[in-house]
């Protein structure tokens, strides 16, 4: 059986899709347990997570092949936060997915928890890669698509790359290295929300530097696929994501256009809210703009 046949049984077994309105209510939700957990434990960041929730709900709850009750399942589907700052997104996802108790989020940058800033794939259910040294992510991506290959499993590899991390050469070695053997299974999601954090420091502070120029046209330029979407619609991430599994020959690019702070008014397209905790008013102000959403289905009904 080919690689390609084996994933068409992989795609056709794997559960229903969920409803739009269920998915907007559980990036909702997730969003909620963000803001909680960084307030609580007056640390963290929130732009970039505000910025993927819908993508990670998207993919957690309406794409990946997986099991929360066997996470080292060899056939599953492997996803990397290469952007690992971003972890509480992850995490808060992966609890509301059942791979851990909600009430772990609790727990968030705190010394000997399991929740840490950046993921770590020894102490978490549910972690393929341990992430935080920004632009390393794909790399290992590569090799996880490259090993399903070798194995004949049919499994897919998504990598979730910040667009300030694309700055690194890592990320190009390896994105050359995947059009090279033309890894199919390979999908990697650019959370390009406009906002990276870097700049020249000056009197006064930093500069402020646009991303990377057109990273479309330079994902093609390496032999990749490209596809767009709104990172915050579900049918469109929903159309990107079905168009990206089914392409054939060439690894593909799912760059998703998204908003920093997404979900909370104040925090929106202001790069102060990469790494800020909100005071107790913020979160209340927070928390009220994203409530009002249906209880949250049952992951596994």
């Amino acid at each position: 059986m080919t690689i390609r046949a084996e994933r068409e049984i992989v795609s056709q077994s794997a559960e229903d899709k969920r409803s739009i309105s269920e998915l907007t209510a559980l990036s909702a939700e997730a969003r909620q347990l963000i803001v909680r957990a960084v307030h609580r434990a007056g640390a963290g960041h929130l732009g970039g997570p505000f910025s993927a929730t819908d993508l990670l709900i998207s993919l957690y709850f309406d794409v990946l092949r997986i099991d929360p009750n066997q996470p080292d399942w060899p056939q599953r589907d492997r996803f990397i936060l290469s952007k690992g700052h971003s972890s509480i997104a992850l995490y808060a996802v992966l609890a509301m997915r059942g791979f851990f108790p909600i009430e772990e989020l609790d727990t968030f940058d705190q010394i000997d928890s399991r929740l840490q800033g950046h993921p770590d794939m020894t102490k978490l259910p549910g972690l393929d890669m341990s992430t935080g040294s920004l632009g390393q992510g794909l790399s290992p991506g590569v090799g996880m698509a490259l090993g399903a290959r070798l194995r004949n499993l049919g499994f897919r590899t998504w990598v979730m790359l910040g667009d300030g991390e694309i700055q690194e050469g890592q990320v190009w070695e390896a994105a050359f290295t995947a059009a090279r053997y033309e890894l199919d299974n390979l999908i990697a999601i650019l959370d390009f929300n406009g906002l990276p954090q870097f700049g020249w420091p000056q009197a006064g502070g930093f500069t402020r530097e646009r991303p990377i120029d057109d990273p479309a046209a330079k994902f093609r330029a390496f032999g990749w696929h490209v596809v767009e979407c709104d990172g915050h619609d579900h049918p469109s991430i929903r159309a990107a994501f079905d168009q990206a599994m089914v392409h054939s020959g060439q690894p593909t690019l799912v760059l998703a256009h998204t908003v920093k702070g997404k979900g909370v008014s104040f925090m929106e397209g202001d790069f102060n809210w990469h790494a800020k905790v909100p005071t107790d008013a913020e979160l209340q102000q927070a928390l009220s703009e994203l409530n009002g959403t249906a209880s949250r289905p049952n992951p596994e009904a």
